[in-house]
């Protein structure tokens, strides 16, 4: 007997009830990108639209945004390695070529434990801490990281839905 196909999963607006089949569909974070193709929306509407689908999503239950804010915390960490005061020190007033390319270096070494937050959110998830799409969400947002410029944008996106988060928490 072969295995029941799997359902095809729609994107999710964030609009509107969502079912209790948390798995019959997804979060679209197609929008979300980092890079010279940033979106001038993506630290306002995209980021709020995100934070209420999973707001809607956690139902009280998932979701908390003490645990959500470990994930910001610990990205905040890396970016703060990544921009820190000594790379800023070391490349005088003058040398943003220099500068930028400390910051190049540094990241090149800390970017196999920046991808290792994937491995932390589908852990939670497995914990059922956090939901099915934040960790699509987080996922998404991680993976998209490639050098300083978008681990900053990174960083600010998920500042974003934080702050937009905390709001639709309190609904």
């Amino acid at each position: 007997m072969s295995p029941a196909p799997q359902q095809n999963r729609g994107s999710y607006s964030g609009g509107g009830n969502r079912p209790n089949n948390p798995q019959s569909l997804s979060i679209d974070v197609s929008d979300i990108k980092f890079g010279a193709d940033i979106s001038p929306e993506l630290f306002a509407n995209i980021a709020q639209k995100k934070a209420k689908a999973i707001a809607e999503e956690g139902g009280g239950r998932k979701n908390k945004s003490s645990q959500l804010r470990k994930f910001y915390d610990e990205l905040n960490m890396w970016h703060d390695k990544v921009f820190r005061q000594e790379i800023d020190n070391k490349a005088t007033a003058g040398q943003e070529a220099n500068r930028q390319a400390l910051r190049e270096e540094r990241y090149k070494e800390l970017a196999p434990f920046i991808k290792m937050l994937c491995a932390k959110v589908t852990y939670a998830k497995g914990r059922e801490h956090v939901s099915v799409d934040f960790e699509k969400l987080f996922t998404h947002v991680i993976r998209a990281i490639n050098s300083p410029d978008t681990l900053k944008q990174a960083k600010l996106f998920i500042e974003a839905f934080m702050g937009f988060y905390k709001a639709e928490e309190k609904k």
